[in-house]
């Protein structure tokens, strides 16, 4: 109930009419100025409703994953993201809905000025400085997600529209290490001891010790995905990254609480179910891998239809009434939003094995765990898990193909619903295969998003530049750690 009061707060804050400067006029109700804390809230959870809701307008990924495709409407599981300007949606929502909250709430929080006995303020000033790690690490993954999707984007001339109104595009690889040296920093700096955001922390309640393991995590993640680049810089970035503690457990996953009421509800239960509408099925890319391994998740992640499960093909006008739907767990509208968690760890563990990278474990072991992790999470019994690690199409000693297409495979698996993840794994590991629909825009799947419409009409010359440096404003253009 806390949540839904400090939301509704939130959004008064920011929507508010506080124009009028007159007493006789002025809004005593609604705050001129929005706390720190709020900003910091209202930053999280759009962050979050970003990489977790399905609409169209917005998020395409499990569209281009083949995890689900359309029904009516059969566009972007084509590959058309102009029509609908999502390259803008999916930019504006990071950049003005995101980062500009984090870095107001930054503004905000060092202006605050305690009171109290010499101790209590040094406490609070101690939650000062975590609360900004925590700013520090949102905004790192706030900007990660942009140059996982675009390559090169303005950065340090970013969210200055008075200095900088059209910003500069810095170089990718630039970003991404000063990104991990940031999360580094902000690991290192948090004092767990003490709190931070507290209650209007939405991910993890203040947790200081579960923000560094998602810092660290992310640190990972970033460093595999530069090993291909620059290995002895990914082999470092992943040991330190380790040893400072990653999420292994479901406990420590990265997940934001949804709540039964709108507008706090899960975004995917409003664009499957609340709208009344029927435009997505999941695929038979997914599902016939599923069939064939005999995969317990199945009952979580899809209905049946006649008796069996069966996916719609990537691309097709679909019926809906004639395939597997969405599971029911995925639709609760308090289900979840999870933007990392221990099934991704464990199998981003499994490549540093197998990039020759020292870490405690072998590819096996992490592999397993990361398969268990994600059974787990969905429910599966621990009899059901060990019988599908037992079968020789998935034990590591005996699956199909190198290691990448071992670990592809199973990852694809786990990241079911988690469209942008398995777009990175399948990025930097090729697999699973996956074909493009006959009748797509584009004969490859799409490797990244194309520049916004809108930074091309108004900042023409810096996207030129940008466009220039990564080989080309394409769908299918490969940004700087995607090599292979």
């Amino acid at each position: 109930m806390k949540k839904i009061f400090l939301l509704m707060f939130v959004f008064a804050g920011f929507y508010s009419c506080t124009d009028d400067i007159t007493d006789l006029n002025e809004d005593t109700v609604n705050p001129t100025a929005v706390p720190a804390e709020f900003l910091f809230s209202n930053a999280e959870k759009n962050m979050v409703d970003q990489m977790v809701n399905t609409s169209v307008n917005l998020n395409v990924f499990r569209l281009f994953m083949q995890q689900w495709t359309e029904t009516t409407y059969t566009d972007e599981s084509n590959y058309d993201v102009a029509t609908r300007t999502i390259p803008d949606n999916h930019w504006q929502a990071i950049y003005r809905d995101v980062l500009r909250d984090l870095k107001e709430s930054r503004k905000v929080l060092a202006t605050e000025v305690y009171t109290g006995t010499t101790q209590e303020i040094a406490d609070k000033e101690i939650e000062r400085t975590n609360k900004g790690h925590l700013i520090d690490i949102m905004t790192a993954y706030a900007y990660s997600v942009l140059v996982d999707t675009f390559g090169n984007v303005p950065y340090t001339e970013a969210l200055d529209p008075l200095d900088h109104p059209l910003p500069a595009y810095d170089d990718a690889k630039t970003i991404y290490k000063d990104l991990i040296s940031k999360l580094t920093i902000a690991s290192h700096g948090l004092d767990t001891s003490h709190g931070s955001f507290d209650t209007q922390d939405l991910i993890y309640g203040g947790d200081t010790s579960q923000w560094q393991k998602f810092a660290n995590s992310l640190r990972l993640r970033m460093a595999i995905n530069m090993d291909d680049i620059d290995h002895t810089y990914a082999s470092a970035q992943v040991v330190s990254a380790v040893t400072d503690g990653v999420i292994l457990t479901n406990n420590d996953n990265t997940d934001l609480s949804y709540l039964a009421a709108k507008p706090n509800t899960n975004p995917i239960f409003v664009d499957v179910i609340s709208t009344g509408r029927d435009d997505f099925v999941p695929t038979s890319t997914i599902i016939d891998k599923m069939n064939a391994l005999n995969d317990p998740r199945r009952a979580a992640y899809f209905t049946q239809i006649g008796g069996i499960y069966e996916g719609g093909t990537p691309g097709d006008s679909n019926n809906f009434a004639n395939f597997s739907h969405i599971g029911t767990m995925i639709v609760e509208p308090t289900f979840e939003g999870t933007i990392m968690d221990a099934a991704e760890v464990e199998f981003l563990l499994a490549e540093a094995v197998e990039r020759g990278i020292p870490i405690a474990g072998t590819a096996e072991s992490h592999y397993n765990a990361a398969i268990t992790a994600s059974m787990s999470y969905w429910g599966v019994s621990p009899v059901a898990i060990a019988a599908y690690l037992a079968q020789p199409s998935v034990a590591y000693a005996t699956a199909t193909g190198p290691w990448q297409q071992k670990i592809g495979e199973q990852a694809y698996l786990a990241l079911y619903n988690r469209g942008f993840e398995a777009w990175i794994s399948w990025r930097r590991l090729n697999y699973p295969v996956l074909i493009a629909p006959a009748d797509a825009n584009e004969t490859e799947v799409p490797t990244r998003l194309t520049y916004p419409a809108r930074e091309e009409t108004l900042n023409a010359t810096n996207v030129e530049a940008a466009s220039t440096a990564i080989g080309g404003n394409t769908l299918t253009t490969h940004i700087f750690w995607d090599v292979n």
